[in-house]
């Protein structure tokens, strides 16, 4: 299972939105979310998406659990971590514990089988386990677009301070690969050390990416990957090919030192 980067294509450009509070990002991204779920459950009946763990999953929740008009097909969803830490699943630095406290043990209908969790087996064998993720992605996305890239409709991202996204850092060999589609870690520069991640070559055949940042904390970095795109962050390499797109779910706080032009959400 390969995937290059392919120069001839085009790259999207991002898109900015910013809200000036914590409850009009989180309905915003609710209503974003719903619409690509509607966009694939009409393409092939079923919902693809990947997410990343931190403040992510309490601002989904917010907005997509108890819904009274029932517009969240959970029955549809099929989810993946865009990176995980190589720890026992209900360990505290588990993106998988994270997201099933905040969010997944709150939604009675979405089904464990649904959700594509690490093999605790291989908790100490990074390789192997990185290879049966990736088998995972083979299996959940055979007979589309598996012999090049597994392609999602939606992948949902965090970003640090120093510009990382998912579990890829700033100057880390990782940067640069293009053969795997799940990679393993040895040396994060945030605990814990071994992890796994999601490489380009699945973020940038992505349908839709989505970063979802707040606070000032990310107020210089989100100004450096918007402003500066040849800056090579890791979160400025993450540029969809073309149909598929970049968008950046900021509050008030964290795009306030960007001049970077805003959209105006609207779907």
């Amino acid at each position: 299972m390969v995937g290059t980067q392919d120069p001839k294509h085009e790259h999207s450009e991002p898109v900015l939105y910013s809200f000036g509070s914590g409850d009009e990002l989180s309905n915003a991204l609710a209503d974003y979310v719903i619409k690509v779920q509607n966009e694939a459950i009409e393409r092939r009946n079923m919902f693809t998406v990947a997410t990343s763990g931190g403040s992510l999953p309490k601002l989904l929740a917010k907005s997509l659990v108890h819904r009274s008009d029932k517009a969240v097909r959970w029955d549809k969803w099929q989810v993946f971590f865009a990176d995980e830490r190589i720890v026992p699943l209900n360990d505290a630095e588990s993106n998988f514990d994270l997201c099933n406290k905040e969010l997944f043990s709150k939604v009675p209908e979405l089904q464990r089988s649904q959700i594509h969790t690490i093999d605790e087996s291989l908790l100490n064998d990074p390789e192997e386990l990185s290879d049966q993720y990736e088998k995972q992605l083979a299996d959940a996305f055979a007979g589309k677009d598996s012999v090049r890239n597994p392609v999602f409709d939606l992948i949902l991202l965090g970003m640090g301070p120093d510009g990382h996204t998912a579990s890829l850092f700033p100057d880390h060999p990782l940067l640069g690969e293009h053969g795997r589609w799940v990679a393993p870690i040895y040396d994060s520069p945030k605990p814990p050390l071994r992890r796994i991640t999601l490489t380009y070559p699945v973020l940038n055949h992505a349908h839709h990416v989505v970063f979802v940042l707040t606070g000032e904390g990310k107020q210089d970095a989100l100004t450096r990957v918007l402003e500066e795109p040849e800056n090579h962050l890791p979160a400025s390499r993450v540029r969809p090919f073309l149909p598929g797109d970049v968008l950046f779910f900021a509050d008030d706080l964290a795009s306030k030192k960007t001049q970077y032009q805003r959209a105006k959400f609207n779907l």
